[in-house]
């Protein structure tokens, strides 16, 4: 780093960091912001004894804030989403530890974004070299920045990160009018299996309302979370997030909510959390009550598309991993992780096996593109 430019420190709470100034590098993106981030901390849903330990790294050029990046300190890998488990067992075999780690993320979020907040590409430059130098500082095992934008990557594989892809499945809206026009484009297969799972739904005598602003109440996200905590626990887990948290993130707007409840006799069995930014609704969780034939792709896919349809949302993200979601509309685009390990011998062998996994991925998105729902141009 240039230090006649730049300082860099790290603060270990939002609270030190004027909201004003961290908002004017972060942009739109909710899952950066400082309200969602200082809630996370707020609720303890983000805290040293569960493994998180809050290092926001600030890059500043005199008194003024040039870059930022919420970076924890991990014992464990939950809630990342990028999995890393792998490589954890195979420094235990070898007597080395591979906790604590450093990573740049947006905790329990697999939505691809900024992790690098900078005002330009120099201090976007700069702040990357001041995440590895956390991570030697720390003698931390390895450093990485999950989930990461397009701006993010080159000053992060130039700061000598290797990066890491996988794949997502979203929708984009192509100017739809209308649900039917949206299922006009799909090919014969895919739009029978989506009207079949609605009529399915129909006939259960199940209807859906959209609750978001003054129409969503505390009621309504107690329910949402007794389904939320269900689907942990019928996975042996526990949910990373309170009820605290939900509540308060909708009351105090540190996220848009936006939920989709289905009704049975005007009673909740069913529900998809989602939370809206500029132009995404972010598709982020979802259980029910009920078993119902279809409900799960009806309440999670297709009403989240007719709410895009109807507010004019560009972009519908299905969340994490799911070939199913194909299927309703949904397409394959990659994601990317940046990853430094500190250990030369474990830098190389993961270096190896990252390369190896690209090119399966790239060989799977391939065939997914193959298989697409969607009609096929007539002259194709």
């Amino acid at each position: 780093m240039d230090e006649s430019r730049y300082s860099a420190r790290v603060v270990e709470s939002l609270d030190l960091v004027p909201e004003a100034e961290w908002q004017m590098l972060a942009g739109g993106n909710p899952f950066v912001s400082h309200r969602f981030l200082r809630l996370l901390q707020d609720t303890a849903c983000v805290s040293p004894d569960k493994g998180w330990h809050p290092q926001y790294l600030l890059l500043t050029q005199g008194k003024a804030l040039a870059g930022a990046a919420a970076c924890y300190f991990k014992t464990h890998s939950w809630g990342e989403f990028v999995f890393d488990q792998s490589w954890a067992r195979a420094f235990e075999q070898h007597g080395l530890p591979y906790y604590p780690k450093l990573i740049a993320a947006s905790p329990f979020t697999p939505v691809q974004g900024p992790r690098l907040l900078a005002r330009d590409a120099d201090a976007r430059n700069a702040l990357a070299r001041a995440l590895l130098a956390l991570c030697r500082a720390a003698d931390a095992s390895s450093a990485h920045a999950l989930f990461v934008d397009e701006a993010d990557r080159p000053a992060l594989r130039q700061a000598g990160f290797m990066l890491r892809e996988g794949v997502q499945f979203h929708w984009q809206n192509k100017g739809y009018r209308s649900t039917d026009e949206f299922l006009s484009q799909l090919s014969h297969d895919k739009r029978k299996k989506i009207r079949q799972d609605s009529k399915y739904v129909a006939a259960a005598g199940i209807r859906y309302v959209w609750l978001e602003g003054t129409q969503l109440e505390d009621s309504h996200l107690e329910f949402f979370y007794a389904c939320y905590q269900k689907t942990y626990l019928e996975h042996g887990s526990s949910p990373y997030l309170s009820p605290e948290f939900f509540q308060r993130a909708h009351a105090e707007g540190a996220l848009q909510l936006v939920l989709i409840l289905a009704l049975l006799d005007d009673q909740p069995v069913a529900c998809a959390l989602n939370v809206k930014g500029p132009d995404t609704l972010y598709g982020r969780y979802w259980s029910s009550m009920a078993a119902v034939k279809g409900l799960h792709f009806e309440t999670c896919y297709l009403q989240s598309i007719a709410y895009c349809i109807e507010h004019g949302l560009t972009y519908f993200e299905g969340g994490a991993q799911g070939e199913h979601k194909m299927a309703r509309g949904l397409l394959p685009v990659k994601t990317y992780s940046a990853h430094h390990v500190a250990d030369p011998r474990f830098a190389t062998a993961i270096e190896d096996f990252l390369l190896r996994e690209a090119q399966a991925v790239d060989g799977y998105v391939d065939e997914l593109n193959k298989a697409s729902p969607f009609k096929m141009p007539a002259n194709s």
